[in-house]
């Protein structure tokens, strides 16, 4: 059998520690580490449970990337917190310190993307065996022949033991997560949140690709029986993951993706769902994976005795997550590829209760709503939020976007015109009223509008002109409720509605302000229009 320890060791790379190095490790090994360690507690069904302590979502506050020569004029710096090079330098001074003091250490070696003419190799090292699970579980997997040769192009230090020091390392708390896109480094300190790991590799290939010409994407995908990929962009929250886990079609995967010439590939190997209130008859796939051994549970409330899960119980947090690989759910793409898309979905949880269930958008109206990145920031996903609020996140993924998103917007719309894509914009938000008022949107009514959008008979139903936002909005779907696909009409006080809408409508145009020198005449006209009547909306035919 094949070492899976690298030639190209730690000491290798200017690391240097006495620690017991775990070499990449698989599941079950790790799983009895972690055991064994008390960093969790292994549920009846067989997932592991853990706790991430305080930190139950990103610390976005606490992310920097290094400003020098590599990154001056390529970082979006309106967007991303800057760290002056002498202050990473002592910053990896005191990791590297604490790595010469460990006794024990778990090192996988990863690819971020599947495609392999794409993706980059990662080396993560840590002190959790749970956190090594995880980010073996979410990154794509070598194969064990290719472990030996191994070496790594990006590497990732997670030490949720260190405390930073923000006068010595320039950061804003004892938490710390710093990229140095020069020296291709990632440490993250102060904190238990795996996702951080995670959403750093998301961010390397957000910076990486365009420089290819390909378009990586905050987004699900999932293809049908006729090989049509549908590519889902939407913040945490919105429905990524359970709307692509759909029986009926193959999943390439539940959150991040490359569009390249030839295909839409997953940038990872597993997938990190939303765990609170899961339901077997809503969700069955993804409900399945909680009783599954080689899923790692993050703040779901376990019973000491019975080792059974509540599910249901947020007493430790709103965000509670399940990390597990691709292939646990059944239809999953052995590749985590597939063809490039044929159809674009755009999810968006409005709070405001104001946008329909579906509409159709031209190209110039997917730009400005990618740009836009409309949704409402939902409770547990980052500290500090505790209900929903309205927020934008340009290309539906703000806090992962190290170049302007003029950069990510452009190539969209020229992957759009060079396939001919249909798009579309689904709120999974409120109906019949805003927050508070209304109720969310079924879940049986999204996945009926979005099966008739992908498999074509959408097409040729009645459409009306949304005279607010100017898309496309069908008046009529066989198997959905006709009254919900009119927002207006589900509301009790119709001048309620008009002024909310004419709100909202104010919140794009001023949101959008700073991006309009960045596009063309087409996508600024495809702006929504606050001067129009609400009351007179127009029908088309198909």
């Amino acid at each position: 059998m094949a070492s899976r320890v690298p030639a190209f060791t730690l000491s290798d790379q200017g690391i240097e520690t006495p620690a017991d190095i775990h070499w990449n490790l698989e599941t079950a090994a790790l799983v009895e580490q972690a055991v064994s360690r008390g960093e969790g507690l292994l549920a009846k069904d067989g997932p592991l449970v853990v706790e991430t302590g305080r930190h139950t979502g990103r610390s976005a506050k606490d992310k920097f990337t290094v400003r020098d020569a590599e990154t001056e004029d390529t970082i979006w710096w309106d967007n991303n917190k800057a760290m002056a090079p002498e202050h990473f330098a002592a910053l990896k001074a005191d990791f590297l310190a604490e790595l010469a003091k460990k006794d024990t250490l778990y090192v996988a070696d990863l690819f971020g993307g599947s495609q392999p003419e794409h993706r980059v190799r990662v080396r993560v090292i840590n002190e959790l065996a749970w956190h090594n699970l995880f980010i073996r579980t979410l990154l794509v997997r070598p194969e064990a022949a290719d472990l030996p040769g191994f070496s790594p192009e990006f590497t990732i230090i997670d030490l949720p033991s260190f405390r930073a020091d923000p006068a010595r390392h320039g950061c804003r708390s004892e938490t710390v997560i710093a990229v140095n896109l020069s020296e291709r480094m990632i440490l993250i300190g102060g904190t238990k949140y795996a996702g951080e790991m995670k959403k750093s590799v998301f961010g390397v290939l957000n910076y990486l690709l365009p420089a290819k010409g390909v378009m990586p994407m905050h987004c699900s995908a999932n293809m049908g029986p006729a090989g049509d990929t549908a590519v889902f962009f939407g913040l945490s929250g919105t429905g990524k993951t359970t709307l692509s886990a759909d029986a009926s079609r193959t999943l390439i995967g539940d959150d991040e993706h490359g569009w390249s010439d030839t295909a839409v590939f997953n940038f990872e190997g597993g997938c990190y769902a939303k765990m609170i209130r899961l339901s077997a008859e809503a969700e069955p796939e993804i409900y399945a994976t909680t009783r599954r051994f080689g899923t790692v549970l993050e703040n779901v409330v376990i019973d000491p005795v019975t080792r059974s899960l509540d599910l249901d119980d947020n007493s430790k947090a709103e965000n509670t997550r399940g990390a597990y690989p691709i292939d646990f759910i059944p239809n999953s793409s052995e590749e985590n590829m597939g063809p490039p898309p044929r159809n674009i979905i755009f999810l968006t949880a409005d709070a405001f209760g104001v946008l329909p269930p579906i509409a159709k958008l031209t190209p110039e109206q997917a730009m400005y709503h990618f740009l836009s990145g409309y949704t409402a920031k939902v409770a547990g996903t980052e500290i500090g939020v505790t209900e929903p609020e309205a927020t934008f996140s340009t290309c539906f993924g703000a806090p992962f976007m190290p170049r302007h998103p003029s950069v990510y917007g452009n190539l969209l719309k020229e992957r759009i015109a060079k396939g001919g894509v249909s798009c579309w914009l689904v709120n999974t938000g409120w109906t019949g009223g805003k927050y508070g008022v209304g109720s969310r949107m079924p879940i049986k009514a999204t996945r009926a509008l979005l099966n008739a959008a992908l498999d074509g008979s959408l097409n040729d139903a009645e459409f009306r002109k949304d005279p607010w936002f100017g898309f496309e909005v069908p008046v009529s779907v066989p198997g959905v409720d006709p009254a919900i696909l009119n927002p207006r009409d589900t509301w009790a006080d119709k001048a309620d509605y008009d002024a909310t809408a004419e709100k909202l409508v104010g919140l794009f145009v001023d949101n959008f302000a700073k991006f309009i020198d960045h596009v063309d005449a087409g996508v600024r006209e495809a702006a929504p229009n606050a001067a129009q009547d609400a009351r007179e909306p127009v029908v088309t035919a198909a």
